[in-house]
């Protein structure tokens, strides 16, 4: 779909009035150029930006979520059989 939409200056900026059929889901937008072309794509939430939104931790809750990041970044060592990997296994399938 192409349509035509208005071009005006808010304050030291230039702004573009979209018609509502291009009304925006977000708050922000990424801004591409392609040659003569500007291109806006919605800049989606991450998983950052919704925790920066989260009112802060209580101190209980925050040593509690230093325990779970300490666990995520040095996990536990796994057992492993590696007879079995490496076709020595005592009990062969047959």
């Amino acid at each position: 779909m192409i349509t035509t939409a208005a071009v005006f200056m808010s304050g030291n900026s230039q702004a573009v009035r979209l018609p509502k059929e291009f009304q925006l889901h977000s708050k922000r937008v990424l801004i591409e150029r392609r040659g003569d072309e500007i291109v806006l794509r919605e800049k989606k939430a991450t998983v950052r930006d919704i925790l920066k939104s989260l009112p802060p931790l209580s101190p209980e809750a925050s040593k509690e979520w230093e325990l779970v990041e300490a666990r995520l970044n040095d996990p536990a060592p796994q057992d492993r059989n590696w007879n079995a990997l490496l076709g020595s296994d005592a009990n062969p399938a047959k």
